[in-house]
């Protein structure tokens, strides 16, 4: 066989061979290794699928966040004055500009209602959130698994958002009325991260999957360092209702989006082309059909492998979840930064781990197209990374006494490095069940909830007096925390799919072999 070229030119068979399989990407498709030539990455409608994810998540963490910063503009706070400031740490010097900044900053335009929410009050108008968060992660991801992703992603932001625009009104009626609407926006939000690992089951191919969903998942950094400083600008020029309605008109606009640009699944997607589609089904093999009405529930809960999931997502979850809601208090109560700079350096972290997140899923997938280390390796390598060396920053945050600029510097680089565990035990559900991904990271997802509740009142019993002391408790806390994880995962963790996650085709195929 020859094949005729462009002036003139002969390949002969040998080389026609060399020049077709140098195009290749080999998958082990029911046993037999196919030859499907990879579509182009850029303006793909999977890699556009995973921007619309990053902006989702990048959204959904803006509604999340966006109380936290607007609490203390909408707290009247002159009742509690002379109680708060009693609070603040004496130990590190205060700058002579800080209260001044503080009291300017907290200035709210003409007619704008603030209301005179206790600290415990403020505490459960936080935490309300997680109360309606904690009961979706599971069902979502099940139905996700089930009927598809995308409408449970799409519905979830959408019905946030809307939800959001009604927290002025909420709030004007009484702190009971905005716990509720806070723990129902909790409740809409929680289908969203296992809808999308449901979906990337089904659309990204084995060597890409950490970078899409890296990626994709990373939007919620990200969403979080653009939310904290420019909630504060809002805040401090239009008003604390000016964030909840222009936060929640960007979720609608991107759910218009959603719902127009996406499918569940390559199949019935409208404009992908055929090439795409046939690489991606092809690649994901029988795993990326949809289950059925049942799951192996028994098989899930005595899985290691499973729970070795598990116990270091709640390890890290533990030292996220409490920079998340007890850093901006740090940085007030100790470190005495004004809340300007305060926003703007509760931030950096969250720019640090978006940066590494994403970096580390396209390294990830390097490692394995090269051969260079198994999915397993790879897996161990990035969530070791990802939650030991965290753990060494914040034990040294613990050593900075009074210095800023060290705790701020130790602090985005442990949350740099925690970026790296998005490469690793954050996206090995996928590796050991793909077609209950879902299901799996609803679950997960669920017990790495349970320390967004717990940290914050530990914090709060280990801070009572506001000391450096206590606050190095926290940070040593937190590091002993990420490092048992980061062993636990080592020793346990896999990226063998599971014998009770096969389909009945895989199963039969590996009986016959």
């Amino acid at each position: 066989m020859h094949l005729k070229l462009l002036k003139g030119s002969v390949l002969s068979d040998y080389n026609l061979y060399q020049l077709f399989f140098s195009m290749c990407n080999y998958l082990k498709f029911q046993n037999v290794f196919v030859c499907v030539t990879v579509p182009p990455k850029c303006c793909s409608v999977r890699c556009n699928l995973a921007a619309m994810m990053f902006f989702g998540f990048a959204v959904v963490y803006g509604l999340r966040v966006n109380l936290s910063v607007a609490m203390v503009a909408m707290v009247n706070e002159t009742n509690d004055q002379s109680s708060s400031n009693s609070n603040i740490s004496n130990e590190c010097p205060v700058p002579t500009h800080t209260l001044d900044s503080n009291s300017q900053s907290l200035e709210q335009p003409d007619g704008i209602p603030r209301y005179p929410w206790n600290p415990k009050m403020q505490g459960m108008l936080l935490s309300a959130f997680f109360f309606g968060y904690l009961f979706t992660q599971i069902p979502g991801g099940y139905l996700s698994g089930r009927f598809g992703g995308s409408l449970f992603l799409g519905g979830g932001v959408l019905g946030t958002a809307v939800l959001t625009l009604l927290t002025p009104l909420s709030a004007q009626l009484g702190a009971k009325w905005l716990f509720a609407l806070r723990a129902l926006e909790g409740f809409g939000e929680g289908v969203t991260f296992p809808a999308m690992m449901a979906m990337w089951a089904r659309w990204a191919p084995p060597l890409e999957r950490a970078r899409l969903m890296t990626f994709s998942g990373a939007g919620s950094s990200f969403g979080a360092f653009v939310a904290l400083p420019l909630t504060g600008f809002i805040c401090h020029s239009l008003g604390w209702p000016a964030v909840f309605y222009s936060c929640g008109g960007v979720g609608c606009l991107w759910a218009v989006f959603w719902f127009i640009l996406v499918s569940d699944e390559p199949r019935t997607h409208p404009r992908i082309s055929d090439r795409e589609k046939y690489y991606i089904i092809n690649s994901i093999g029988a795993q990326g059909t949809p289950h059925g009405w049942s799951v192996p529930v028994l098989s899930m809960l005595f899985s290691v492998p499973l729970w070795a999931i598990i116990i270091p997502q709640m390890c890290s979850n533990w030292s996220y979840y409490t920079l998340l809601t007890s850093l901006p208090t740090y940085m007030d109560t100790v470190l005495h930064f004004d809340l300007r700079q305060n926003s703007f350096l509760s931030a950096l972290p969250y720019l640090a781990d978006w940066l590494f997140s994403v970096g580390s899923g396209v390294l990830a997938d390097n490692l394995l197209e090269r051969e260079l280390l198994s999915v397993t390796a790879v897996r161990k390598l990035f969530t070791f990374i990802g939650l030991f060396l965290p753990a060494v920053f914040l034990l040294a945050v613990g050593f900075t006494g009074c210095s800023a600029v060290l705790a701020v510097t130790f602090l985005t680089l442990s949350s740099a490095f925690g970026g790296f565990s998005a490469g690793g035990v954050f996206i090995n559900q996928i590796d050991i069940a793909p077609r209950y991904v879902g299901t799996l990271h609803g679950i997960t997802n669920t017990f790495g909830t349970i320390p967004g509740v717990i940290a914050p009142i530990v914090v709060g019993y280990l801070t009572k007096d506001h000391s450096v002391t206590g606050w190095r408790h926290v940070f040593w806390l937190s590091a002993g925390v990420s490092a048992f994880g980061a062993i636990f995962y080592v020793i346990f963790g896999t990226g063998k799919i599971q014998s009770w996650a096969r389909t009945d085709e895989e199963s039969d195929t590996d009986t016959h072999n």
